[in-house]
């Protein structure tokens, strides 16, 4: 593995392959040279404004190349930068890097060309010197904050080390061969975690990464446009885009034999998108990936899908440097088979959020291999079964009771998700005077399927117990409402039906 930063690799590209395509973005291809030199001048024009290098700045970037030059530039100058979702209300951008001591708010200038880069500015009065944040960002030990979901609140600020995240990219283009001459799929908006490996892992390692517009992420058709022009080998997406995918492809039956590694990661995979897709990329190796924003990726599991699968796909083992704990419901280490709450250490991961009071209760202290380490609680519970392998049982607050029945509402989930006909699908708890709760799914149905609530009834009947099964399905053809993180918002799809204002 190399072990060259990512601005070093990335500059060197630029000199050495300047005419090479760094990015593929709509119909234009931007080479190395060119999205350098956009960086370069952001850069430039930062160090300009003379901000204290003891404070981030915040950046409101919706995914473009200006957006990916934005950030290399502010790489360049030395600063560290807070990436919140570009999608959350004005309200909470303000909050968010008010919290952070945000010394300036930059963003790309909107109708900027491919080759220019200016950016819009606004300077904030903030003051952070003296105060530990201001101290590590100093020494360079953190480079960058990205956000959770915000699913039950406001999002958290996630501070991560450039030192773990450069360790997690070389990992990266190492297992997946990322490097000259290949293509990976971003999907994922910026502020995502997952642009680690299929945006900055693929400049650092000079392959070229193939940008999804958001506005085309849920068109299945666009999405299949991308992947036949951009000749793409390494993907790297959420269960949606498969089942999009797939779908779009069956008219025409297209393969896509140039991919070499599919990479499926966030939520559980239905089985339908399993079986679908050896067919649709003959020639891949298929992955699960775990992680979560404040510990990065952290298991990964190469899926043998050459025979009907049955059941959750494992999340596999550690990455190199990782390691992980299952505790049961007492807090005791859980050494053989059995289910419980995982904690994980690796190299990747956040010290704390910002904000001292959020912090209690997410890191446990634990005795291994001779030495207390500060392991982070996923909130996950899992499974470690007789031979070892690890599967994902669900969040620990997706469980709940139903007629006296406990009841994991991500199976639930699952089961309906399988069903050919779903695109999307999120099931929510509500309180019932009788059951103590009761079960509402929303589901996103397959354009033109005819899918309806007594179709999935009998569905979910087939599989799932009496109490498992929802007390009504709405079922329509929009989106589900998704969270900063770009996953299904079930707390305000809980809060519409609370309201009653939740329709098909």
């Amino acid at each position: 593995m190399t072990s060259r930063s990512m601005l070093a690799s990335f500059s060197d590209h630029a000199a050495r392959r300047a005419q090479a395509t760094a990015l593929v973005w709509q119909d234009e291809r931007i080479s190395y040279s060119e999205l350098y030199e956009m960086a370069a001048r952001a850069a430039s024009e930062l160090r300009a404004l003379d901000l204290p290098r003891s404070q981030p700045v915040g950046l409101l970037a919706e995914k473009s190349p200006s957006a990916i030059a934005l950030i290399l530039g502010c790489l360049m100058a030395g600063h560290c930068f807070v990436l919140p979702s570009f999608e959350l209300a004005s309200a909470t951008h303000e909050i968010l890097f008010e919290r952070a001591s945000c010394s300036a708010i930059l963003s790309p200038e909107t109708g900027t060309k491919v080759g220019s880069m200016r950016f819009a500015t606004k300077i904030i009065d903030t003051r952070a010197s003296g105060t530990g944040l201001a101290r590590a960002i100093e020494a360079g030990d953190i480079a960058v904050m990205l956000t959770t979901s915000g699913s039950t609140g406001l999002p958290k600020l996630v501070p991560l080390p450039m030192r773990g995240i450069e360790r997690f990219m070389d990992w990266a283009c190492d297992k997946f061969g990322i490097g000259p001459g290949k293509t990976v799929l971003n999907y994922a908006p910026l502020n995502f975690d997952l642009c680690f490996l299929d945006v900055w892992a693929t400049l650092k390692g000079g392959g070229c990464v193939a940008l999804v517009d958001r506005r085309h992420a849920t068109n299945g058709t666009q999405l299949l446009r991308l992947l036949s022009t951009a000749d793409v080998q390494v993907i790297q997406a959420v269960p949606m885009f498969y089942r999009l995918l797939i779908e779009a492809a069956k008219p025409s039956g297209v393969r896509f034999k140039g991919v070499q590694h599919v990479i499926f990661t966030g939520d559980s995979m239905p089985g339908a998108c399993l079986e679908a897709l050896p067919t649709l990329f003959p020639a891949a190796a298929f992955y699960n990936i775990y992680g979560c924003t404040e510990t990065n990726d952290s298991f990964i599991h190469e899926a043998d899908l050459s025979s009907p699968f049955a059941g959750r796909v494992p999340i596999g083992q550690p990455l190199p440097g990782v390691e992980a704990a299952i505790l049961d419901e007492n807090g005791a280490v859980i050494e053989g088979s059995g289910v419980g709450e995982l904690v994980v250490l690796t190299p990747f991961q956040t010290r704390g959020y910002i904000g001292d009071d959020l912090n209690e209760g997410k890191f446990l202290s634990l005795i291994r291999g001779g030495s207390v380490q500060a392991y982070f609680r996923s909130g996950d519970l899992v499974q470690r079964h007789e031979d070892g392998s690890i599967t994902l049982e669900g969040r620990k607050d997706f469980h709940v009771k139903v007629r006296g029945n406990r009841v994991n509402m991500q199976e639930v989930e699952r089961i309906i998700l399988d069903h050919a006909d779903v695109i999307e699908g999120a099931v929510v708890a509500l309180p019932d005077q009788l059951a103590g709760n009761r079960l509402q799914a929303s589901v996103r149905r397959r354009p033109r399927s005819g899918l309806n609530s007594l179709h999935l009834f009998q569905h979910c009947a087939r599989s799932l117990a009496r109490a498992a099964i929802p007390s009504s399905f709405t079922v329509g053809d929009s989106p589900l409402p998704k969270t900063s993180t770009g996953k299904i918002d079930r707390q305000q799809i809980r809060q519409l039906y609370l309201k009653g204002e939740h329709h098909a």
